[in-house]
This record gives structure tokens, sequence and C-alpha cells, in this order.
């Protein structure tokens, strides 16, 4: 099962898919952000051409989060094999916030 949510930018809408059955923690966090407005007016604060833009950091620098960190949902099927793939950005192991990043290219 899938959900398909709409990123709007000042350079146009982003559709991403989610993928509640491969990463439903995920997925259900990202979810709750949006549902209260955490990502609004937010910027991609990282933009590296050819590879990927990073947003979800309300301090504008990568340094912030929501205040609560969750464990990853990493799966041998969920690969960078394309453009266009949404995944959290983190620090290392477990700590997953707010921040996501997503592909412009595949990153395998």
């Amino acid at each position: 099962m899938s959900l398909i949510a709409t990123l709007h930018t000042a350079r146009g809408p982003i559709r991403v898919e989610l993928f509640v059955d491969k990463a439903p923690l995920t997925v259900a966090n990202f979810v709750n952000l949006v549902r209260h407005g955490y990502y609004d007016g937010l910027n991609f604060h990282r933009v590296i051409a050819d590879f990927m833009i990073q947003g979800g950091c309300p301090n504008g620098d990568g340094r912030g989060g929501p205040g609560y960190r969750f464990e990853d949902e990493c799966r041998g099927d969920l690969r960078h094999d394309k453009p266009g793939v949404l995944s959290m950005a983190n620090a290392g192991p477990g700590t997953n916030g707010s921040q996501f990043f997503i592909t412009h290219v595949a990153t395998p």
C-alpha cells in the first residue's frame, strides 16, 4: 500500500509516493509532520546538482529537527536506483526526524 503526497515548492509541485507497507513508521512520521504544518515555509537547505535536494530542517542549516528521533526502516528492496526517490536524511543510525532528501539521479 502506498500514499501519494504533493510537496508544494517555489519551483512547482513535487509528487512523492510513500510506501506505508514498507516503511510504516517513516510514513506515519512524515504524514504527521505534514498534517501539523511542520514543513510549511521551509526551504531545501541543501541542493547538490546532479545528486539530490534536502529539506525538512526548521533551522534551514541541516542541524534542526522535530525534537525526537526514530529508528531506521532500511529494506533491501527499496533502493535509490532512479531520480525522484524520497528518503529520510539522518546523521547516522537511529537519528531520523524531519529531514528528507530526494534524488536527482540514480545513486545505487
